[in-house]
């Protein structure tokens, strides 16, 4: 097991981290402002605890020492994310342009998949959390304290129990604001344009930021 010094110090990181605004952050609050509280915590299920899942397991079998050796991986991670962001962006505007009329009239909340859906492939294709857990939880790991897979578990772990208690709030109070707005039927059409452009504008800065480490 990692020692209490090294659990905090990673623990203060984490924190800062959580508190930088990224693409998790970012469609956490836009799914809150435009679909509602539930959309928004069901896509930080899909970003914290599904995505979780498999980039812990993925940390623990060793793909940090692949992304260290082939960098050029974790950028088509980060190109095929904002791809899918800039397709979401782009589907939103465009049904909120063509159908104007029936979006003031009622806009329909996506699924609950397809939230946790969006929300597993944005946390899988974010290149800041990607970093975080595959570049920097290592440098912790000390071979001499115990099992290398064991500390890399506690420590991916770490990250995720950070990203659902910051990402749950952020739900909470978006989906607070979503829902005083939701109260003014000329606003609903706003609210799927604002989700439409926080995606579009996620995706060039994906696409255009030349590098995942940005």
């Amino acid at each position: 097991m990692p020692s209490i010094e090294t659990l905090m110090t990673v623990l203060l990181a984490l924190v800062l981290l959580e508190l930088t605004p990224g693409p998790d952050m970012m469609l956490t609050l836009a799914r809150g402002i435009g679909q509602g509280r539930r959309i928004a915590l069901l896509s930080v299920v899909g970003m914290s605890l599904v995505a979780g899942v498999v980039q812990v397991s993925l940390l623990v079998l060793g793909l940090a020492s692949v992304l260290h050796r082939y960098p050029m991986a974790l950028q088509i991670l980060q190109w095929a994310g904002a791809l899918y962001l800039l397709y979401l962006g782009a589907k939103m505007l465009y049904a909120s342009v063509s159908g104007a009329a029936s979006v003031l009239s009622s806009t329909p909340p996506i699924s609950g998949a397809q939230a946790i859906k969006e929300g597993t492939i944005n946390s899988l294709t974010n290149p800041k959390s990607l970093l975080f857990m595959f570049a920097f939880l290592p440098q912790f790991v000390d071979p001499s304290v115990g099992p290398v897979w064991l500390q890399l578990l506690v420590l991916g772990c770490m990250q995720k129990t950070t990203g659902i208690i910051a990402l749950g709030s952020v739900a909470l109070a978006s989906g607070k604001a979503g829902e005083c707005l939701a109260r003014h039927p000329r606003y609903l059409l706003w609210q799927q344009r604002f989700t439409g452009m926080v995606m579009l504008g996620l995706g060039v800065r994906l696409f255009f930021s030349g590098n995942a480490s940005k």
